[in-house]
């Protein structure tokens, strides 16, 4: 399968004529496109997938998705482009949230899992001093907000936050249809993220890559521990920021492609 197919309304674009698949899932203000160096090196050798995350098109209705429903968005989508096959998952930002959901509730669809920047809540909170927390806390109930404002303000506000962080994605695809994670986080009342949340326990092989220049880290020295601890896993360390795939394209892929060489994926 090649080209473009639709799953529950959304545009799955399938690059690349490799046995394995690989299903790319960005986060905020991404789209499919945050990944185009990616499928550019890597297919070749695998069969690329990646879309637009339901919410985060801005020609289309807003909607927000609940973990549960992000998770049964993405069965259908590996059951749809890789059927009777595991898969491997590039994940960024909320896509990690949305692909480590996923896995923890479908494991027998995915054999490795990449993740980039976002890890495991796992000692998160005790390893934030008081200003991370702060900066954490600020920019995301400001795009909780914008979310809630909606329109051209709200589209204005997120616009406005994804500049004062020098996001490096095309600013023309970004809106505020694309913040409802961080509402729903928030503010999302009993259906709240936090509430529908898994604890993130890989036992396939898992490769986690982080940035090392922001104020914040997204991951605590705990988890980067037990996740070395299990065989096949690694950790790769980037002088990037947050979005490393396109601050560091070649070394990013380098790093992923020989991973990806050196564990053998399960049917």
């Amino acid at each position: 399968m090649s080209g473009t197919v639709a799953v529950d309304g959304i545009d799955v674009h399938v690059e690349g004529e490799g046995a394995e698949t690989i299903v790319m899932v960005h986060g905020w203000p991404d789209t499919y496109r945050l990944w185009d160096a990616q499928v550019a090196f890597l297919r070749e050798r695998y069969r690329c997938v990646r879309f637009t995350l339901p919410g985060f098109d801005i020609a289309k209705a807003r909607r927000a998705c609940s973990i549960d429903e992000m998770a049964e968005f993405l069965r259908h989508v590996v059951e749809r482009v890789s059927p009777g096959r595991k898969v491997t998952l590039l994940l960024h930002d909320w896509g990690c949230m949305f692909g480590y959901q996923f896995y923890m509730r479908h494991p027998q669809l995915v054999s490795r899992i990449i993740g980039v920047d976002i890890g495991d809540t796992k000692g998160l909170r005790r390893s934030l001093s008081w200003r991370g927390r702060f900066i954490i806390l600020a920019y995301q109930w400001w795009l909780a907000l914008a979310w809630i404002v909606g329109g051209r303000l709200g589209d204005r506000m997120t616009l406005w936050m994804a500049r004062w962080w020098r996001i490096p994605s095309d600013h023309r695809f970004i809106g505020s249809c694309m913040a409802y994670p961080y509402y729903r986080t928030w503010f999302g009342g009993r259906q709240n993220y936090r509430a529908q949340m898994r604890r993130f326990n890989p036992s396939c092989p898992m490769l986690f890559v982080y940035g090392r220049r922001k104020p914040v880290m997204f991951h605590a020295q705990v988890w980067i521990d037990e996740l070395l601890a299990r065989k096949d896993n690694r950790v790769v360390e980037f002088d990037t920021g947050h979005w490393i795939m396109l601050q560091q394209p070649e070394r990013f892929n380098q790093s992923v492609s020989s991973w990806l060489s050196a564990t053998a994926a399960v049917s």
